[in-house]
């Protein structure tokens, strides 16, 4: 015997009532604790929220390159990798961005930025995930599929967070493509290439970006402007911000539209994709009076914020039911 405490066992010591922690320092559910609290710090390293938009876009677009609904274990296997890909990406953002998440309020709570993970587990972590991502779509999708996702990887990791986020205000706008980059992903999955319909949903989401994340740069202008980081909003006044989210959103709208006879949608997809778009132009358009007449009320930027998901999901969701529709 070792002379610790059996951790599945009660003793109970003369004059104290209380259970032994044994040597260690502390009872075994802490430990357990303990260490839960670091897999959720490395899962929260991986910005899961983001991974979830993500994943809404990759679906609904594989059941339009299909005509229908797609191999489930092609779905599954998609998705899986998909997952991977973009947590890789993610946690490399973390680990580059360390620096300025501990001074922003909006970031300093992240692993990286508290101490919770070392730079060096993250950085393994990072690539770990990457490799993986890279070889399960090599293996068990298709070549296409991981280059293009290669590709993905890499223009944010490399393109945004390394070269163009500290460097110019128009830095989601080109960033943002890595996010435009699972509609390829998912498109080839499903056929081995890629289409002008794929486009057109690329486009949808590149010209999506900015009127979706520059309402949440204005909420966290300090943040930014306290980290250096020349977003839009920091460097330009609000009535600048919402003229040019107007201008991303009706590309946005135009590109939804495109996708209606490119995909041979039905009247159904073209009344959804009209609304929301509409909808979606009257937030901006609010918000840009606002900007010039504080009288108007509040700004209302994670108003637009909210309302930039709600639309995405909403038109992707349109999009994987016109499939099911009769012409």
């Amino acid at each position: 015997m070792d002379g610790t405490a059996d951790p599945t066992r009660t003793t109970t010591r003369e004059g104290t009532g209380g259970a032994s922690a044994g040597r260690d320092g502390g009872p075994a559910h802490e430990r357990r604790v303990s260490a839960r609290d670091r897999v959720g710090a490395f899962v929260a390293l991986t910005k899961p929220r983001i991974i979830e938009l993500l994943l809404v876009t990759t679906l609904p677009t594989m059941i339009l390159a299909a005509g229908g609904l797609p191999d489930l274990w092609l779905v599954v296997k998609t998705l899986v990798g998909g997952t991977l890909a973009a947590a890789s990406a993610n946690v490399y953002n973390c680990y580059l961005d360390r620096d300025i998440d501990k001074v922003m309020n909006r970031t300093k709570r992240r692993p990286l930025a508290t101490g919770e993970v070392t730079p060096r587990a993250a950085l393994v972590f990072a690539t770990v995930l990457g490799v993986v991502a890279l070889v399960w779509f090599a293996w068990l999708v298709n070549v296409v599929s991981a280059w293009l996702t290669f590709g993905a990887i890499a223009i944010y990791v490399v393109g945004y967070t390394m070269i163009l986020k500290r460097r110019t205000p128009q830095n989601i706008v080109w960033g943002g493509i890595a996010g435009c980059m699972p509609v390829f992903i998912g498109w080839s999955a499903v056929t081995g290439s890629l289409s002008w319909s794929a486009v057109a949903l690329f486009l949808v989401i590149f010209f999506w970006t900015p009127p979706h994340y520059w309402p949440l740069s204005i909420k966290f202008r300090s943040d930014y402007a306290e980290a250096g980081v020349p977003m839009l909003p920091v460097v330009a006044d609000d009535r600048k911000v919402a003229r040019e989210m107007i201008l991303y959103g009706l590309a946005m709208v135009a590109s939804s539209l495109a996708l209606w006879p490119l995909a041979g949608m039905t009247w159904v997809y073209g009344v959804v994709a009209l609304g929301l778009g509409a909808w979606f132009m009257t937030e901006c358009v609010t918000m840009l009076r606002r900007a010039k007449d504080p009288s108007l009320g509040k700004l209302g930027a994670m108003k637009v914020f909210h309302a930039s998901i709600t639309y995405l999901t909403l038109l992707f969701v349109a999009v994987a039911v016109d499939v099911f529709l009769p012409l």
